[in-house]
């Protein structure tokens, strides 16, 4: 399909990172000695973590199949439906995480908690925005005219590129919330572990 292969792999290149964002939410080496975290902590890091994996494999899925169309130098109309699918598929797993997030309420016992919590689903419902926009984006394209299409997928990939730093918000925002016990109680989650151990070898 000559002209929107280069697109393609735009958009393919465009995903890096993106999909293991939730992996920040993982189940790290604790540190806190032989005392353990607060029970009350552990029961709130338990609400958090096994609400995320299935929003993680939907995520994780979506952004693989834009990867596999793409490689495959798919029709238009196959491309835009795979995508259509795929960003709204992420914008809803972000959007359910930053629910989960949010009603699990604050880390009890730690300082500065809330205010962690809500940077956290700020981020992940601005993502969750941004997935929506790319699929009214992708849903809008001529797929009856080669060149608009291919124009209008690099826009896209374009603005895939552009969200790598709402992705970066997202892990800075989930390292601040897992701070001593918060981290401590996160990884005593096998909800959590599940997540770290299903994606590239991250440090913990």
């Amino acid at each position: 399909m000559e002209g929107t292969d280069p697109v393609n792999k735009k958009l393919t290149a465009a995903l890096s990172g993106g999909a293991v964002l939730v992996v920040a939410l993982s189940g790290c080496t604790s540190s806190s000695g032989d005392k353990g975290p607060d029970p009350k902590l552990v029961a709130w890091a338990k609400t958090v973590c096994d609400a995320v994996p299935a929003q993680d494999a939907k995520i994780k899925a979506a952004n693989a199949a834009i990867s596999t169309t793409a490689a495959d130098t798919a029709k238009p109309e196959t491309l835009q439906k795979t995508d259509s699918k795929a960003f709204q598929d992420m914008a809803d797993g972000y959007k359910a995480i930053a629910t989960s997030i949010n009603d699990a309420g604050a880390p009890p016992g730690v300082d500065g908690g809330a205010k962690r919590l809500q940077d956290v689903v700020k981020s992940f419902n601005s993502l969750a925005a941004s997935y929506g926009d790319l699929k009214k984006q992708v849903d809008g394209l001529d797929t009856k005219n080669q060149g608009k299409f291919a124009s209008g997928l690099q826009d896209v990939a374009a603005r895939m590129t552009e969200l790598e730093k709402k992705h970066q918000a997202g892990t800075e925002s989930l390292t601040k919330l897992q701070q001593g016990e918060v981290k401590d109680a996160i990884a005593e989650q096998a909800s959590c572990k599940k997540i770290s151990a299903s994606a590239s070898p991250a440090a913990g």
